[in-house]
């Protein structure tokens, strides 16, 4: 049996898995299987694959029908054999020295889980650090996970126990699943500790910015209201959640509002900026709710502009 399973769930990767899998065949700690889950591809996602499968036979192929990113994590869990479970999403990479790093921070710590680091690879972030390095943050716990939604990384390595405890993946949640796989995790009193060395590449894509904020906010919103009823008799704990319902309501809307914007839906904008305007109040709200009552193609145009220039103020500073 491999020390180490990783869980690999596939979609329309085509171009991205073959780095992928090959950054987990040059580990440094070779003692692992790979199982890669085709989640309904409809690119050549899964001949790539199986390239890899035929060629070395720590890589594990399955393949199932689409059902979202949970289904296709807890389809690996199931046939994994690892002692240490270790979240790759198929178009991220490890450098080679990720697992040799991460596995001795088990024993050393005496914890369940660790969380790492890496480089962002690609958009506007490209080379920069996801998270901080040094990273002056404690190690994650329950009560730093709810103040900090960034507080766990998704390159993550578990023990196999947490999943024997906990489960999977919650196939209920479409986005920011991992975020309340850590919630239920700390809940259940597994450690956490934190490894901020940069030993992997994550990739970020900035198309369709406005869409995928507001998908993420409401996941995240999602994921607070299911742990509600846990953290009932934690006050002080309750007390951070209600905090960030109210944070991330107050972000959605003004997403919301933005995509509204962006597809020329200025009734909707409107209604989005008077919501959030009936919550946090503000001058600028005030003026925005006007003119989207009265001069929405003035609305438009300004909105527009404000966001060429931010535009063209991030490729500055990134130049």
């Amino acid at each position: 049996m491999p020390t180490v399973s990783v869980i690999t769930p596939a979609y329309n990767v085509g171009p991205y898995i073959a780095e992928t899998i090959e950054s987990v065949l040059a580990q440094t700690f070779a003692d692992l299987e790979m199982i890669v889950v085709d989640d309904g591809s409809t690119d050549g996602t899964f001949e790539v694959a199986s390239k890899y499968a035929r060629r070395d036979p720590r890589v594990r192929l399955l393949r199932q029908a689409n059902g979202g990113i949970s289904t296709a994590r807890n389809h690996a869990l199931r046939h994994a054999s690892g002692e240490f479970f270790a979240i790759l999403d198929s178009d991220d990479i490890w450098l080679p020295a990720f697992l040799e790093r991460q596995l001795p921070l088990f024993e050393r710590h005496d914890v369940d889980i660790v969380t790492g680091n890496a480089w962002f690879l690609g958009s506007r972030l490209d080379g920069q650090c996801a998270r901080p390095c040094p990273d002056p943050r404690p190690a994650p716990d329950l009560t730093g996970i709810l103040r900090d939604e960034r507080a766990v990384f998704i390159l993550s390595v578990f023990k196999r126990g947490v999943y024997e405890r906990i489960g999977g993946f919650d196939e209920a949640l479409r986005t920011n699943e991992d975020y309340d796989y850590w919630i239920r995790a700390a809940l259940a009193g597994f450690r956490f500790w934190r490894n901020d060395e940069p030993l992997g590449r994550y990739r970020r894509r900035d198309d369709s910015l406005s869409a995928s904020e507001v998908r993420m906010l409401r996941g995240i919103l999602a994921v607070l209201e299911k742990t509600r009823p846990a953290v009932r008799d934690r006050p002080a704990d309750a007390d951070i959640l209600e905090a960030q319902i109210a944070r991330f309501n107050m972000e959605r809307l003004a997403a919301e509002a933005r995509a509204a914007l962006e597809t020329g839906d200025v009734a909707a904008a409107g209604n989005h900026l008077a919501a959030l305007r009936d919550v946090r109040g503000g001058a600028t709200l005030r003026l925005a709710c006007f003119m989207a009552r009265w001069t929405p193609a003035l609305l438009s145009i300004a909105y527009n502009l404000r966001r060429a220039g931010q535009t063209h103020a991030k490729s500055r500073r990134a130049a």
